[in-house]
């Protein structure tokens, strides 16, 4: 891989071969601005690209636009950012446009259009039906290894990384009696997110192999939980309200082209997935981290999803339902085989029995100031790592 003339931090994540998307403001700059991360900068792209053939993509202060435009433009635009920063002829261009990333605010990186949550890590599958079922103790819901499970959240409720967390309230079962008040068992989710660019037409399935067509990028999800409220309502019915109150993601979203070498053979299947899923394509080597107030709470990998990104994408359209530019899905908590790689409290506590040790006390579930951060890191080009930042949360009233 070339090497770039820009002095970069050792062992940044945001390296020449990640060059992530995002939108930022100030300082100095009007109105929300694409951003690519390059070391602990931004290089504005909404300047930088003037006079380029994609520049009237770059000014919309959302990716929309340039995600719609499909693969061959994202990577003329990653092809062309890649020689401005290889190329020292291009040194004023990019120079008069770089911003310390220290100094911009970062907002939510696209308009989500629609919002779909998976339930695709074994262990996490296991690991909530022995919570819930003891006597099923190495069984997963009969229809789990068929399809991909997952259900619709809510498009507006989706937010960018640092967006206060305020306790959702429902109806939620003590005992015999049924009260109406804020969540006791609030709980975070990790996950890892896939965003749509190329729509698809109403009524025609996307395979499994149209998966780089039309997914964009990666980014991290954090899709919080009110587990007394889901559990008291998703009796018959499943999450509504104990899971719509808010989703975090990321400010960062990493292009497929920077993953090329994190592609990895994902689990064996079994039973054979019906002809849709059958070829599952390639799993994704991410290595997560979960803090909680700053404590390393767990390390989720991502290598052990059973289901793939791109055989839930094909799940997802296969009864017609067309792709949207925004569209957002994620793949549902991510659990290791190993206790330190579970990534909700729900499995971490076990439903709360087993409060968890933090250097200033226990947890069972979330409390008020409590801050949750969710970071991950994926193998680059020439032993280098991709970075993804980081989704944050702190919990209010």
């Amino acid at each position: 891989m070339p090497e770039t003339w820009l002095d970069l931090p050792e062992d940044t994540g945001f390296g020449l071969g990640n060059l992530p998307y995002g939108v930022f403001s100030g300082p100095g700059r009007d109105g929300r601005r694409i951003g690519v991360a390059i070391g602990d900068q931004v290089l504005d792209l909404t300047a930088a690209a003037d006079g380029t053939d994609f520049a009237a993509l770059l000014r919309a202060g959302v990716l929309n636009p340039v995600m719609a435009a499909g693969r061959p433009v994202w990577r003329e635009v990653r092809e062309t950012i890649t020689g401005w920063l290889t190329d020292e002829a291009h040194r004023e261009r990019v120079t008069a446009n770089l911003v310390p990333l220290a100094e911009v605010g970062l907002h939510l990186p696209f308009e989500v259009a629609d919002y779909v949550d998976f339930y695709s890590s074994e262990q996490h599958a296991l690991n909530a039906n022995r919570i819930f079922r003891p006597r099923s103790r190495d069984e997963v819901p009969r229809n789990w290894r068929s399809l991909p499970v997952g259900y619709h959240g809510r498009a507006g409720t989706v937010v960018v990384s640092g967006t206060p967390v305020r306790r959702p309230h429902g109806l939620r079962s003590d005992g015999d009696e049924v009260a109406f008040g804020p969540s006791a068992r609030l709980d975070f989710e990790a996950e890892v997110g896939f965003v749509v660019g190329t729509p698809s037409e109403p009524g025609e399935p996307v395979a499994v192999a149209g998966y780089a067509e039309h997914v964009f990028g990666v980014c991290l999800v954090n899709d919080w939980s009110a587990r007394d409220i889901q559990s008291w309502e998703s009796a018959p019915l499943g999450p509504f309200l104990g899971k719509s109150f808010l989703t975090s993601v990321s400010p960062w979203v990493v292009p497929l082209d920077a993953l090329a070498h994190a592609s990895v053979v994902p689990p064996r299947q079994e039973p054979e997935p019906m002809a849709y899923l059958r070829e599952p394509g390639a799993g994704l080597d991410l290595a997560l981290e979960v803090r909680l107030n700053g404590h390393l709470l767990s390390s989720p990998p991502f290598a052990t999803q059973y289901w793939t990104a791109a055989q839930q994408l094909a799940h997802l359209t296969v009864n017609g339902a067309s792709l949207r530019t925004g569209d957002l899905y994620a793949s549902g908590t991510v659990s290791g085989p190993e206790r330190g790689q579970w990534g909700s409290l729900l499995e971490l506590s076990w439903n709360g029995t087993e409060p968890v040790e933090l250097a200033g006390g226990t947890r069972t579930f979330l409390e008020d100031g409590d801050e949750v951060t969710i970071t991950a890191t994926a193998p680059g080009p020439d032993g280098t790592r991709i970075g993804f930042g980081g989704v944050t949360g702190r919990v209010g009233l």
